[in-house]
């Protein structure tokens, strides 16, 4: 198996999103708690904890679909690296930004990554040589049984 930096990502994110979960559910109780339920603070943290969600699922799609494409080459690197940066930083801007509301640019480092990484992978994709011979993954995947034009 070939070392995949986005799909260890995703799931150290997904698990992190649950740890996050967990610590937030151990608070949400108090009615005031980060400044009460719609306070800024508390929306800021709670965006935090779903982005770890989010940005994990992001990057399993990714490492999934540099898995199938038939090269990877330096446009690929540079998609894999901005989906990292922009998780990496995404949860860490969220934390930042609610307790210093007035950094909010600083969003601008997750956002541009994210974006930066999604139109590379697009291009990947789009750009993807298709072959005479080459099989469906998507429905391969599905199903693993061989299909023959012989079947009832």
């Amino acid at each position: 198996m070939k070392f995949n930096p986005n799909l260890i990502l995703a799931w150290l994110w997904i698990l992190l999103g649950f740890v996050a979960g967990m610590a937030l559910g151990l608070f949400f109780h108090g009615e005031n708690w980060l400044g009460g339920y719609g306070s800024f603070k508390r929306r800021m943290y709670r965006l935090g904890h779903i982005s770890f969600f989010g940005l994990g699922v992001v990057n399993f799609i990714f490492a999934l679909t540099v898995q199938n494409l038939s090269s990877v080459g330096l446009l690929a690197s540079l998609a894999s690296l901005a989906f990292i940066v922009g998780a990496i930083t995404m949860p860490l801007c969220c934390v930042v930004m609610a307790h210093f509301p007035k950094a909010h640019l600083i969003f601008a480092v997750p956002v541009i990554s994210l974006i930066l990484g999604g139109a590379l992978t697009l291009t990947l994709v789009v750009h993807e040589p298709k072959s005479a011979g080459a099989v469906n993954t998507a429905t391969s995947a599905l199903n693993p049984q061989p299909s023959t034009l012989n079947q009832p």
